[in-house]
């Protein structure tokens, strides 16, 4: 009976944020209700009884140092915005555009893991807005950044939420869980993941062009902006808390049964999904390290496909006014390309 009510949830999950406008725009507290309701159910009908002390703990204090950095970086790159803008237009400027596009998505996909994915994505509307070259050339410009983003945020815990949950819902297992983890378990895939994107970037050339016929960040955030957004991130993070210790009776009888190559495949979805609540509904630490791998890493790349699949493909989308479509004519292709070869990377 168990199974049947998480599938359930889990469909009402994947499908009411596409279907219903109100859901989509209030995301963090719908999460928050359905992670509730799952651990409650497996609790009554599960073979565990999973409401304890350490679930409320860890709910309220694994958020923490996510939501920690997203607030101080938040506030220090508002302060420093214009002086980085400047910088960066010299930078251009000097190096030329070719290693200028390949240091950027490098060097944004690296820092990521580190200012989070979240203050990277501004920081990318910023440095394109500051550019005088044609549209086109930047919107394919800041989807590649935005796939290094999404991969190099998910190496520390502190870089976006996929890998804050990643971290929490894999404690407990045989594996050791520390801050380096992740580096250690996917940075051998990543890395070739991040220069291969930021080499497609520097084979792309772009013309220059006025202002008029670039992309433009649509409005500078202001601190009640950032202060809201921690909010929503540390409410987002404690959801998916819940979210991924109730479907743990799930995860026990099915998922971990899964090959990880087709775990791998399975997770493609992420393109269309948030990436981190597959993470919360999929991932347990029971699991092979091989079948770790196969879901964040096929989570990670596909998330840059579409943009609903990645925090920072929102952002960029949002600001700089790319379509749903234009980010799926370039993503799409671009990021199935990339998971053949890390396929390959990983499993040949």
């Amino acid at each position: 009976m168990i199974t049947y009510f998480l599938i359930l949830i889990f469909f009402v999950i994947l499908l009411f944020p596409l279907l219903v406008r109100k859901v989509e725009h209030n995301i963090e507290l719908f999460l928050l209700v359905t992670g509730v309701i799952a651990v409650s159910l497996s609790h009554a009908f599960g073979p565990e009884r999973l409401w304890s002390l350490s679930l409320i703990e860890s709910a309220f204090l694994e958020p923490v140092k996510i939501t920690l950095a997203t607030l101080v970086f938040g506030l220090a790159f508002r302060a420093l915005r214009d002086r980085i803008k400047v910088r960066i237009v010299s930078l251009e400027r000097s190096l030329g555009p070719r290693l200028f596009a390949f240091l950027l998505i490098l060097g944004l996909g690296l820092l990521s893991s580190i200012i989070t994915a979240i203050i990277a994505a501004l920081l990318l509307c910023e440095i394109v807005t500051a550019l005088s070259l044609n549209k086109k050339y930047e919107t394919r410009l800041a989807i590649l950044a935005c796939f290094s983003i999404g991969m190099g945020a998910a190496l520390t815990p502190i870089g976006e939420p996929l890998s804050t949950i990643a971290l929490a819902k894999l404690r407990g297992g045989s594996l050791s869980t520390d801050f380096l983890f992740l580096i250690r378990m996917l940075g051998v895939y990543i890395l070739p993941g991040l220069l291969i994107t930021a080499a497609f970037g520097a084979f792309l050339r772009g013309t220059e062009v006025s202002s008029t016929e670039s992309l433009s960040e649509d409005a500078e955030e202001s601190v009640l902006d950032i202060l809201r957004r921690t909010g929503l991130v540390y409410l987002f993070i404690m959801a998916l808390i819940l979210l991924g210790t109730g479907f743990k009776p799930l995860i026990d009888s099915h998922i971990s049964k899964m090959p990880a190559a087709l775990l791998y495949w399975v997770n493609i979805s992420s393109a269309v999904l948030d990436n981190a609540t597959l993470a919360a509904a999929e991932l347990g630490p029971q699991m092979t390290v091989g079948q770790i791998t196969g879901i964040l890493m096929g989570i990670i790349i596909s998330g840059g496909m579409l943009i609903p699949g990645n925090i920072p493909n929102i952002i960029a989308a949002s600001k700089l006014g790319i379509s749903s479509r234009t980010w799926a004519v370039f993503g799409a292709p671009f990021g199935f390309m990339l998971m053949i070869v890390c396929f390959l990377i990983i499993y040949l």
